[in-house]
């Protein structure tokens, strides 16, 4: 699968099959995220895979009318993307940690859809003291995010995306490209 082709067919999957995703597989969707840029190449990020029935506790992190909430107890795999801030920059009061963890978990989902992998990226209404005190994740580290991973159970139908001619201004802003 060629990078755009994966960048096209990454969408966010909320069931899965019960099928077992093998540890070579996680290895390499991590090696992904391994090599994603970061701040001062410091690699900040960890992810915690979860594979046995704690995956399952992941879910208490999210309230009730979360669409995500079941998908993490249905997929045979959860990750949980951590970073820790000191290991990133802060420059004009925005926090790089964020910006680093980000881009490593978008590798990681993209060699996720390239091996026919689903995830579905959980960050806002996550209660991220639940998951480090379920987790024992230290205090210094945050919680950036979740994802429930496994094969799809079916195939969403494409989102509606905006025009590049909304999105992108050509030699300043407002100007046409």
């Amino acid at each position: 699968m060629e990078v755009f082709e994966a960048i096209s067919a990454r969408k966010s999957i909320r069931r899965y099959k019960e099928d077992h995703v093998s540890m070579d597989l996680l290895e390499y969707v991590l090696d992904a995220a391994r090599l994603a840029p970061s701040w001062h190449n410091k690699q900040g990020w960890f992810f915690i895979v979860l594979t046995d029935e704690s995956r399952k506790l992941l879910a208490g992190a999210l309230d009730d009318t979360n669409p995500c909430k079941n998908a993490l107890t249905q997929a045979p795999v959860s990750i949980i993307l951590c970073a820790d801030p000191e290991q990133s920059g802060n420059c004009e009061g925005k926090s790089y940690y964020l910006v680093d963890a980000a881009c490593a978990m978008e590798n990681l989902m993209l060699a996720a859809i390239e091996k026919g992998l689903g995830t579905c990226w959980v960050a806002g209404d996550l209660n991220e003291g639940f998951v480090k005190k379920t987790y024992g994740i230290p205090d210094n580290i945050r919680v950036v995010a979740i994802s429930p991973m496994g094969y799809p159970a079916y195939q969403p139908k494409p989102r509606p995306r905006k025009s590049i001619q909304e999105i992108a201004f050509l030699n300043g802003w407002g100007k046409q490209f």
